[in-house]
């Protein structure tokens, strides 16, 4: 019950419940960063005003760290709630990609099963079983599923459980500690196995230096500019590149 080998996970007869544990053991690296990453939520929703039961309701109804850090810091800074929401869901926008990308691969499931699944999505789990599903096209369907669930049913609890204890820790953690280096980490660690072309790595060039450029635009509304432009940026080199293949230069 310990996991199974990489090469029994290529295996199209792969059982569902082996295919649960390689998901369940591929997603614990995160772990690493997603305890600090979800206690420095808990005490900075703490500092920000809200009690215990309103920092855990959050991370458990929005369960997405980037959203909520964003709409804490826009409601410090007193912006408007329509514009905390706007942005908020501005950066969550990239659930709807993961939720695109992974279509070929769970689009089968039932509904209430797909419910559940966007709501337990992640980006560390999502990073880790598209690369795997990639990797291992003869994959069956229901192993895919199972897979799936092994990489979120790790990394929730602990996003859950290491919130209370940053909510309930507040401000007896010590500043020394600097939990906010898992923030970057856990976005860097996520992304940089998922830049498999040029035109992903000229979508992450182009909306990274785009947040630095725009970083002066109140409210943070300069991540939507450069959400924007990055994902215009890409699809233009994807439409260059294929247009290269079509002609046979690439």
């Amino acid at each position: 019950m310990g996991g199974i080998s990489r090469a029994a996970a290529r295996r199209p007869d792969i059982t569902q419940w082996q295919a649960f544990w390689r998901g369940y053991l591929d997603a614990a690296p995160f772990i690493l960063i997603i305890i600090p990453y979800s206690m420095l939520f808990g005490v900075v929703a703490r500092d920000a005003g809200l009690d215990i039961l309103q920092t855990v309701s959050m991370s458990v109804v929005v369960i997405a760290g980037a959203s909520q850090f964003t709409a804490l810091a826009l409601l410090q800074d007193n912006a408007p709630v329509l514009i905390a929401l706007l942005v908020s869901l501005a950066v969550n926008l990239r659930m709807a990609l993961y939720s695109a990308a992974l279509v070929p691969h769970l689009g089968h499931a039932r509904l209430g099963l797909r419910a559940l699944m966007a709501y337990l999505m992640v980006d560390q789990a999502f990073a880790v079983a598209l690369r795997t599903y990639e990797d291992n096209p003869q994959m069956s369907k229901p192993a895919k599923v199972a897979y799936y669930f092994g990489c979120m049913m790790l990394v929730c609890p602990f996003w859950y459980g290491a919130t209370i204890a940053g909510a309930v820790l507040g401000k007896a953690v010590p500043a020394s500690w600097s939990f906010d280096f898992a923030v970057p980490v856990a976005f860097i660690a996520m992304l940089a196995p998922l830049l498999r072309s040029g035109p992903h790595v000229i979508a992450a060039l182009v909306s990274g230096v785009s947040a630095l450029v725009f970083a002066w635009v109140p409210w943070s509304l300069g991540l939507l500019i450069a959400a924007i432009l990055g994902i215009l940026a890409g699809a233009q080199a994807e439409l260059h590149l294929r247009r290269r293949v079509e002609r046979g230069l690439a």
